[in-house]
């Protein structure tokens, strides 16, 4: 009879494993049919410790939270529509849990021990608990930890982490509620602008037609451009600089670099040459009276002369080699 034991032992270790498979088996199926009808589950610690206890075939994703005004978790409050998002999605695309996945939700008022048995000191915190069993078996019981550190992610990105991490199961698509509020407000406001442009149309579409108003928004736009706008937006340049003595530079040196005011400096000295060469060439020869038309051209040839001259001053300032000078800034 010493054989016995050693027989009973031997026969007890495939009924043990059999066992743990048929109770994680059991646990799976009786919370996934709990997360049909409400996902992502909401656990306290009892459910939390059930859940995630091992042996398991199936995986885990908990989000550990604090949405409770009093805790003052904002992060909390921006990503918790996401998670609740993702969970009716999953669920969704995966009413017969062939992703072998559960996904729930342990907020701090009913998850105390947990926090502290966790050690936790922030929300919120995702953890991933992978199976310890089956054929996607991890060696590592340990949970795998979203990192929050770049803010609220959205739930395609939660989705997408999931996914990288529980290879060869299925991965529900991300559906997002029809936001039926939004839409009516859509329309509804494009419907009154519509009758707004309708009812005074009579009035803009002569200032829409108008060569003049298009021959000057070209004019702006060709000013704006050519001063050197776009290159400000790229390389975030500074407004003005200090020039080392206590006062204020304006103008950069050299062609590679350049500041906010020089642009509009500039812009102000080509609209003002434009403007001039403008009035002399469309302005003054329809003007009859002979005596202002005089005082015109001589007004707007001093105009000319002197935004020239200081243009080339700038040129200096910029390219100390520069050549060309002219009065009165020599």
């Amino acid at each position: 009879m010493r054989w016995l034991p050693a027989l009973l032992s031997i026969v007890a270790l495939p009924l043990g494993s059999f066992a743990a498979k048929s109770s994680s088996a059991d646990r799976f199926q009786t919370f996934h049919t709990q997360a049909v009808s409400s996902s992502p589950l909401k656990l306290a610690d009892a459910s939390y410790k059930k859940l995630t206890s091992a042996p398991r075939d199936y995986a885990v994703a908990v989000l550990l939270t604090a949405l409770d005004a009093k805790y003052g978790c904002q992060l909390c409050g921006m990503f918790q529509p996401e998670w609740d998002i993702l969970g009716n999605s999953w669920i969704k695309g995966d009413k017969n849990g062939e992703s072998r996945l559960i996904l729930s939700t342990l907020d701090f008022s009913d998850g105390r021990e947990t926090f502290m048995s966790l050690g936790l000191q922030t929300a919120p915190v995702l953890l991933l608990f992978q199976p310890t069993t089956g054929p996607h078996a991890v060696p590592t019981p340990e949970p795998l930890r979203y990192d929050f550190t770049s803010g609220a992610p959205t739930a395609e990105q939660v989705r997408d982490w999931l996914a990288r991490h529980l290879p060869g199961r299925t991965h529900p698509a991300v559906y997002r509620p029809i936001n039926y509020a939004r839409w009516v407000v859509t329309i509804v406001s494009l419907l009154g602008v519509a009758g707004v442009i309708f009812k005074i149309s009579p009035y803009i579409l002569p200032v829409i037609k108008s060569r003049n108003v298009w021959a000057g928004l070209s004019l702006i736009g060709i000013l704006l451009f050519t001063s050197g706008h776009m290159f400000n937006q790229i390389r975030k340049v500074p407004y003005v600089a200090g020039d080392g003595r206590g006062g204020i530079s304006y103008f950069a040196g050299g062609f590679q670099s350049q500041y906010g005011l020089e642009t509009q400096i500039i812009a102000f000295i080509y609209g003002l040459l434009s403007f001039a060469t403008i009035s002399l060439a469309m302005k003054a020869p329809r003007t009859q009276d002979s005596h202002i038309q005089q005082i015109m051209v001589i007004a707007w040839g001093i105009v000319l002369t002197v935004m020239y001259s200081f243009l080339l001053s700038i040129f200096r300032v910029k390219n100390g080699g520069y050549p060309f000078r002219l009065p009165p800034f020599m």
